[in-house]
């Protein structure tokens, strides 16, 4: 596939990144919830996927990918993903929400707590029975524990709930697809900050980079983030164009993308050593959410298992001898 990005959705790219970096910086992963959350909504950030009837810019999931690697390469705290990739396909008639200022969490089929359900105004909990929304208000939260402590988690009860009458399949591959690219800029921002510790730290007399074993792990990493980065735009290009393979190529690029993130949060923790288990270094948000994204909306086992499934059962072109 001759797959490249165009002028526009780089630009906006590189425009998140800007605000991130000014507004999301590490220090203010250790004290906020949703840092840089505000000046995203100035952007239209909240509303790129919404219809323009909805005051959004109706946009497809292939021309935000760029801005979604940027959140998550500076970690950015919150439900993100899903108040800007599945809400618009569960919830877009819900008010405010091109603006940010409601906020959407949810609980996938087979997941048993919902990140950041603590922030959100709307959860939407799907189930056996399909999918219903439960307001803030009616929603009880216990907290659960988990790897990211940016990124809490939630067991969801309810009183209240109201049934969603839309598809949930085409949501949830989107937002599948949206965290993959979240874990491909997580994996490229490990990948950066090992690049640059391993130039200036020594041992024996030289930097640890001009050693075999350092450059041949780093470049496992480089190799496994250059692959799995494609297979993202290919689903999300897949899920624009209503393909019949979307809910495969979803999954093959969640499983690769969350492969590539944990194999680059284990490189990051040997080339750093020790310090990369402390609470000090700013290291330990990337790597907490390489291992919380790498198992949300399905693990890369799981994933695997159901491509798998896609091209070997039932109407697929079988085994090659």
């Amino acid at each position: 596939m001759n797959f490249g990005f165009t002028r526009e959705q780089l630009a906006l790219g590189a425009t998140v990144r800007e605000v991130l970096r000014a507004h999301c910086p590490p220090s203010a992963l250790r004290g906020e919830r949703r840092p840089g959350w505000r000046h995203l909504a100035e952007l239209g950030f909240f509303g790129l996927l919404l219809p323009p009837g909805g005051d959004g810019l109706g946009l497809g999931l292939a021309d935000v990918l760029p801005a979604l690697e940027e959140t998550g390469r500076a970690c950015l705290p919150g439900p993100v993903a899903e108040t800007a990739v599945a809400a618009p396909f569960l919830v877009a008639g819900v008010p405010k929400l091109a603006t940010g200022e409601v906020c959407v969490s949810v609980l996938p089929p087979g997941q048993a707590y919902a990140a950041d359900a603590d922030l959100a105004d709307l959860i939407v909990v799907a189930g056996a029975d399909g999918a219903r929304l439960v307001t803030r208000r009616a929603a009880r939260l216990t907290p659960r524990p988990g790897v990211d402590p940016a990124r809490p988690l939630f067991a969801v009860a309810y009183d209240e709930s109201e049934p969603l009458d839309v598809p949930l399949a085409p949501a949830l591959h989107r937002i599948t697809v949206a965290t993959a690219a979240q874990l491909v800029g997580v994996a490229r921002e490990l990948l950066a900050r090992s690049v640059a510790y391993a130039r200036v730290r020594t041992q024996f007399g030289a930097p640890i980079g001009s050693f075999q074993a350092v450059k041949h792990r780093l470049a496992d990493v480089a190799v496994a983030v250059e692959f799995a980065a494609p297979l993202v735009w290919r689903a999300a290009l897949a899920l624009d164009a209503g393909a019949p393979t979307a809910g495969r190529d979803a999954g093959a690029a969640k499983a690769a993308a969350g492969e590539a993130a944990v194999l680059a949060a284990g490189a990051a923790l040997q080339v750093h050593g020790a310090v990369g288990y402390t609470d000090e270094l700013d290291l330990r948000f990337w790597l907490a959410r390489a291992w919380s994204l790498a198992a949300a909306y399905g693990t890369s086992a799981a994933h695997r298992e159901r491509v798998r499934a896609a091209l070997l059962g039932d109407g697929g072109p079988g085994r090659w001898p």
